[in-house]
């Protein structure tokens, strides 16, 4: 079984729609948020809790992957899904290692042929082509790969967004040329099918995303991504964005707006025409004891909490939920156990999951418009936040 994007409802009042993304792993029912699994683990759950917050893909990353433990381990392995212990269950989407040409500007030169890191654990120095980053994630065996790419900082100068996206269309051609021609586009461990998807860049210009959009059009055989919208602009700049790539946007591929992960944001994107999420915020923000709910985000840790025996969330359906109190949890969090860290994990992935699951049954139903308006009036947080 190969790739393809069955397009299932599409909204009348937005460019939201409901599809299905299949995979050789599975078939992902869309809109989706993809928990992130940076090290091959999304942090604090267990392969089973994974699946059982409602899962249907994962992401790991190329960069860190290729530092610990390295592509010839995990190959060794079998790949990506039975190093994890997720053999043929969900696809795992694998990045490139393009956001670190941003994160760690400091420890990185970029040039034409590619982008030399200097490890942030001991130093050493690596050097990553377009077509370096393909080979290592042949190796990995992921269902999903992304070729490297420039991502700019929020703020950048015009000059600075086009020359990233006339070098990330550069590296991309390069990228589906030994892709398809070297790869044949099967994975070197596990021989099945990988998919390659394209990313748009161009920072917050209108124009600069267009002509990214266009240049790019020709090499999205399996879907587009989007990226550079999770550096720090505001919530309204994301919408204007999307607004005008929305029209354009191919409708018989999955569309994957990379770095997105607050509630929010999933809603507006969604209702432009997104398919596919990821983040490593419900987890990360998890450890700091940061819990999303139906009325906004909540601090466990605070006092008011102590002795309150009700759900983190009454809506919600996840173990933690049905398990336990906010005053245990908070208890659990205030003496850094780490099951505290675990649950509220297990709680926001749960959130977003299904979150996009009731987004796309109301897509189905005809009925996103009341469904966004139910979901402001409750979460009580402007869209200017």
């Amino acid at each position: 079984m190969g790739f393809s994007f069955n397009l299932v409802k599409q909204d009348k009042k937005s460019y939201a729609r409901a599809g299905e993304f299949i995979t050789p792993n599975g078939v992902v029912k869309t809109p989706v948020f993809m928990p992130v699994g940076t090290q091959a683990t999304v942090k604090a759950l267990s392969p089973n809790e994974i699946l059982d917050v409602g899962s249907q893909i994962i992401l790991a990353n190329t960069y860190h992957l290729h530092l610990r433990p390295g592509a010839d381990i995990i190959a060794k392995a079998g790949g990506l899904h039975k190093f994890m212990g997720l053999a043929d269950t969900i696809p795992i989407l694998t990045d490139s290692g393009g956001f670190q040409v941003f994160s760690l500007s400091k420890l990185r030169k970029i040039t034409d042929e590619g982008v030399e890191f200097q490890s942030h654990i001991d130093g050493s120095k690596h050097f990553f082509s377009p077509e370096r980053v393909v080979d290592i994630q042949s190796k990995l065996g992921s269902d999903i790969l992304m070729p490297l790419d420039e991502c700019t900082a929020y703020g950048a100068s015009y000059e600075e967004a086009l020359s990233a996206v006339n070098r990330t269309t550069a590296w991309i051609a390069r990228s589906v040329k030994h892709f398809e021609g070297v790869h044949k586009q099967k994975s070197a461990t596990t021989k099945k099918p990988q998919a390659l998807f394209p990313i748009v860049q161009g920072n917050m210009y209108h124009d600069l995303r267009i002509k990214s959009l266009n240049d790019l059009l020709p090499y999205a055989r399996y879907g587009i991504a989007i990226g550079g919208l999770s550096v720090g602009e505001p919530l309204d700049t994301l919408q204007q964005v999307l607004d005008t790539l929305a029209p354009n946007l191919p409708s018989d591929k999955p569309r994957y707006l990379m770095g997105i992960g607050s509630p929010e944001k999933l809603v507006e994107s969604v209702l432009r025409g997104i398919d596919m999420f990821d983040c490593v915020l419900p987890t990360r923000i998890a450890r700091n004891g940061a819990v999303f709910t139906t009325r906004g985000r909540i601090t466990i840790k605070n006092a008011q909490y102590k002795a309150d025996f009700t759900s983190l969330d009454k809506e919600c359906d996840c173990y933690a939920c049905a398990n336990f109190t906010k005053a245990y949890i908070r208890h659990l969090m205030n003496t850094d156990e780490i099951l505290g860290h675990r649950l509220i994990s297990i709680h926001n992935l749960r959130f977003l999951l299904r979150l996009t699951e009731q987004l796309r049954q109301a897509i189905l139903g005809d009925k996103l418009q009341a469904f966004v308006k139910s979901f402001y009036k409750k979460y009580q947080k402007s869209l200017k936040m």
